[in-house]
């Protein structure tokens, strides 16, 4: 047996063909982590909830059409607010009674928002914050608001407009 050669059981290969087999298997592992394992929540940790608490943005599952409820009053904290990721909105309150709702992409590199905290609406890829009055960038990189979106509120439903 050369030194090019190890014994593997009944077939000998040689070292090459060992080594690119396992470095096939190691990238597939690698790429394997890459894949959408769709953990993420519908609804992102809001302010004023209990410390790592999170519920889902659409309980029913599923796409709801624009006029079905995305949210009662109480859902949303004063001061605080809820990212309905399957609707593509955060809804926050930041003064008892007013609401407002944002695109959920932060402005810097498009990654969706995570949490809304402290007054403000959280992106942790860099760090990013912004107002839940207005929007408006808090602390950077981002340098461009998050986008407003209409929403309504009838009694203690709150609704896409």
């Amino acid at each position: 047996m050369s030194d090019d050669q190890v014994l593997t059981g009944p077939v000998t290969q040689t070292r090459r063909a060992l080594l690119a087999g396992a470095g096939a298997v190691g990238a597939a592992v690698v790429l394997a982590g890459c894949g959408d394992d769709d953990a993420t929540p519908g609804l992102a940790p809001t302010s004023g909830g209990p410390p790592g608490a999170t519920a889902t943005g659409d309980a029913g599952g599923g796409d709801r059409d624009s006029s079905a409820p995305l949210a009662r009053t109480t859902d949303i904290p004063v001061g605080g607010g809820a990212i309905y990721a399957s609707k593509g909105v955060v809804i926050t309150q930041p003064e008892a009674g007013q609401f407002k709702a944002f695109d959920p992409i932060c402005t810097h590199q498009g990654c969706p928002v995570s949490n809304v905290d402290g007054g403000t609406i959280n992106c942790t890829c860099h760090n990013s914050r912004f107002s839940i009055s207005d929007g408006s960038v808090k602390l950077g990189p981002a340098t461009k608001p998050l986008a407003a979106k209409q929403i309504k509120v009838e009694g203690d439903q709150i609704t896409l407009a």
